[in-house]
């Protein structure tokens, strides 16, 4: 796996290279590149991680050894976590054989029902450049069904939560009530789209969003959430720059409240 003998996050050519994009070369080791979909939603271009980079920070903080990720359009929040847990294996924080599948440094775990954002699957694949190199367990089921037959029955506990899948009101307060219960005593869930001002957003192109204007729910359900003493929430948006737009569609940072 290519990443594995790469060196830190701050190497601007593995950014370049792995996180922000696929790369492909020809005979004549000329590398093209396709910007990985859907990064711009997370203020990424090229050489710049965006609201990504936070994601890296936070699991290196709690030192997050389960990591999962609801939803994914073209696999850069799982990419982030499996670097995260390697640099931090790298640090010599995490002792073991990193190749091994779950071995001493936990795991990074993607659950899509790949029927999303435009059906797009391109990460499916066993080939896929995001399997290729970062290995991620790829449970192809909603997000319902992966809770219960996958962590309840093996009696999972997860330390870093991303949910960027379904992106309704219904659908977002579910996967928040069911995957919260089985979150570590220090685990930390990340809820993205929190940000409704995002169609000012100068990364995303213009026929996205109009595409994806209705998809309030996880700002609609932040707002509910925000009154519930045993939660503590940090709202990421309006991240304005020079041109008076915003470059991220919002980051929610949610930790469990110790009086609780």
């Amino acid at each position: 796996m290519g990443y594995w003998n790469m060196q830190s996050l701050i190497n601007l050519n593995l950014v370049k290279n792995f996180i922000t994009n696929n790369h492909t070369k020809d005979e004549e080791d000329n590398i093209s590149y396709q910007p990985v979909k859907y990064r711009w939603w997370h203020g990424a271009t090229d050489l710049h991680l965006g609201d990504g980079l936070l994601v890296y920070s936070l699991i290196q903080f709690i030192r997050a050894k389960v990591c999962v990720c609801i939803g994914t359009g073209g696999g850069f929040i799982p990419r982030l976590m499996t670097q995260s847990r390697h640099d931090l294996w790298e640090q010599g924080i995490f002792e073991g054989n990193p190749s091994n599948e779950w071995g001493d440094i936990g795991t990074t775990i993607v659950i899509d029902a790949a029927n999303g954002v435009g059906g797009f699957t391109d990460w499916t694949e066993e080939n896929s450049f995001l399997r290729q190199h970062f290995a991620p367990q790829v449970i192809i089921e909603t997000s319902e069904r992966a809770y219960y037959d996958y962590f309840v029955r093996q009696d999972i506990k997860i330390d870093y939560l991303h949910i960027d899948g379904d992106h309704s009101y219904e659908g977002v307060k579910k996967d928040f009530e069911l995957y919260s219960q089985i979150m570590s005593e220090n685990g930390i869930i990340t809820i993205h789209d929190t940000d409704q001002s995002y169609h000012n957003t100068f990364l995303i192109p213009d026929t996205q969003k109009t595409d994806f204007a209705e998809f309030d729910g996880p700002a609609k359900f932040i707002e509910e959430l925000k009154n519930n003493p045993k939660y503590n929430l940090v709202n990421l948006k309006n991240f304005i720059t020079f041109t008076h737009k915003t470059t991220s569609t919002g980051l929610t940072v949610v930790t469990k409240n110790k009086i609780w």
